[in-house]
């Protein structure tokens, strides 16, 4: 929403971001224009046609896996791909997303996801224990 993307657009950009995505794929893409494509083939040429962007911005794919089963949480939730994205700060990924030609294709990506989560975070050394 426009009140989300006010309010990420507050928090400190110097520093690293990692993104968490979860995301839940229609079975047919919605397409403005009413192009027929399942709603993986969408995301697919999201992906494709995104990559460069993500990767002028510094973005580096850190970690992907198939979600299988939600042991702890909604159990109506379905995730259909799941992945963290690093960029070397929080501006790089406003840039991102707000460079012309990202939303020029993020049409694809729209008409793809059925529902997502989107978290940020600031990444930290990791430890022996959850907690470090």
């Amino acid at each position: 929403t426009r009140e989300g993307f006010a309010q990420l657009k507050v928090l400190p950009r110097d520093h690293p971001v990692e993104m968490l995505n979860l995301i839940c794929l229609h079975d047919k893409a919605i397409y403005a224009d009413g192009s027929e494509a399942t709603g993986a083939q969408a995301y697919a040429a999201y992906g494709r046609e995104s990559l460069p962007i993500f990767q002028k911005v510094g973005g580096k794919i850190v970690w992907s896996g198939e979600p299988q089963f939600m042991v702890i949480g909604p159990q109506d939730e379905h995730w259909d791909i799941a992945f963290i994205a690093r960029y070397h700060s929080g501006q790089a990924f406003l840039d991102m997303v707000y460079d012309p030609d990202y939303q020029a294709i993020v049409h694809h990506r729209q008409a793809a996801v059925k529902t997502s989560r989107l978290v940020r975070t600031k990444p930290r050394e990791s430890g022996a224990g959850f907690g470090e």
